[in-house]
Order: C-alpha cells, then sequence, then structure tokens
C-alpha cells in the first residue's frame, strides 16, 4: 500500500487587478503582513482583454502581479481567497447603490507543474477547495518544452508571453526555494 504524503509547498501570488495603481502598493503591504515579504513582482500590464469588470471598477483597468518569498501549503489557498475578498471589501465603494470594488485580488499558486488560481465560481474544469471556493489549473508545464502552456478555458491574459514568462521565473524560484529547503 502506499503511503500517503503531505503535497509539497507552493509559491503564493496574487493578481491585482484595478483603474487605481496606486492601491497595489497599499494591498501589497496589507498582504506581506500576513504572508511575508514580496520577492518578485511584474511590471503594471493593461487588462484589455475584456470589460467584465468596467461596469464595477471603471475604465483603463491594470494587472499586477506580486509572488512571495515564503512557500506555503496549498491547502492554504482558500483561507488566502477569503483574506482577498475581506480586503476587496475594505477598499470598496458605494456607486449607483451597489457596493462596487475598486480593487479585484486574485490569489493563486505555482507548482514546479501547474499554476492554479481560486474562484468563487464553478465550472467543468474546477476543482472544490473547501470553503465554498474552487480552484483552476489555468497553466500546466510542459516538460518538453519547458515552459506553461495554456488549456482550452485559460483567461486570455493568462496566454500572453509576458505571463507565462513571468509564472515560468515563479516556477524556477520555487524550485530554489524547495532545493534550498531539502538541503538545510
Amino acid at each position: 500500500m502506499k503511503e500517503i504524503r503531505p503535497p509539497l509547498p507552493v509559491k503564493l501570488f496574487v493578481g491585482m487587478l484595478s483603474p487605481d495603481p496606486e492601491l497595489f502598493s497599499v494591498c501589497s503591504e496589507l498582504l506581506c503582513r500576513t504572508y511575508g515579504p514580496v520577492d518578485s513582482e511584474s511590471e503594471l500590464f493593461r487588462w484589455d482583454n475584456t470589460d467584465y469588470y468596467q461596469d464595477e471598477m471603471g475604465a483603463n483597468i491594470v494587472r499586477k502581479f506580486i509572488f512571495f518569498e515564503r512557500i506555503m501549503d496549498p491547502g492554504n489557498l482558500a483561507a488566502v481567497k477569503h483574506f482577498t475578498i475581506d480586503m476587496e471589501k475594505q477598499f470598496a465603494v458605494f456607486r449607483g447603490g451597489y457596493l462596487r470594488r475598486r480593487i479585484n485580488l486574485d490569489p493563486g499558486y505555482v507548482t514546479e507543474a501547474k499554476v492554479v488560481l481560486a474562484t468563487t465560481k464553478d465550472f467543468a474544469h474546477r476543482l472544490y477547495i473547501g470553503d465554498n471556493l474552487y480552484g483552476e489549473v489555468t497553466l500546466r508545464y510542459n516538460t518538453k518544452e519547458r515552459t506553461f502552456v495554456p488549456h482550452e478555458f485559460t483567461y486570455p491574459d493568462f496566454r500572453t508571453k509576458a505571463y507565462i514568462e513571468l509564472f515560468n521565473s515563479a516556477r524556477e524560484s520555487l524550485r530554489a526555494a524547495l532545493h534550498d529547503r531539502t538541503n538545510y
């Protein structure tokens, strides 16, 4: 009989969307208080693949990713998502009779084999991860090509060369952290 082993730790990241990039540093600071220091972050990316958030947040939305130095248990992803949902509410404003987010925080993690996003929405390609949340394998690592590749359902922005390079870099950072962890 096979022995059940704990999962390897993963690299936590948070993707942030907002028309107000100043909120990125404020949220990064708050996230660091709970999840530790950031070891890398992306440039600002224009987010114009869809107008999905435009009614809620307005125009000129940009995205930034932050990646955390500490590796974590992947079983903590649902708790991280709840934490980010609470943060979104802290910065929300009432406008037009509705509570509207000024920032969208999307946590996920990177493993050697995949990039996983947490979401509140169920769908055929998503798995329940507990606490009324789901996980989606957005990118998978292709060992032959030595890069992350999208699935048919992967969001358009996650298919871009810039995002894939970013997650390939995060994968290498994770590999180094896992190597250091086993050689202390």
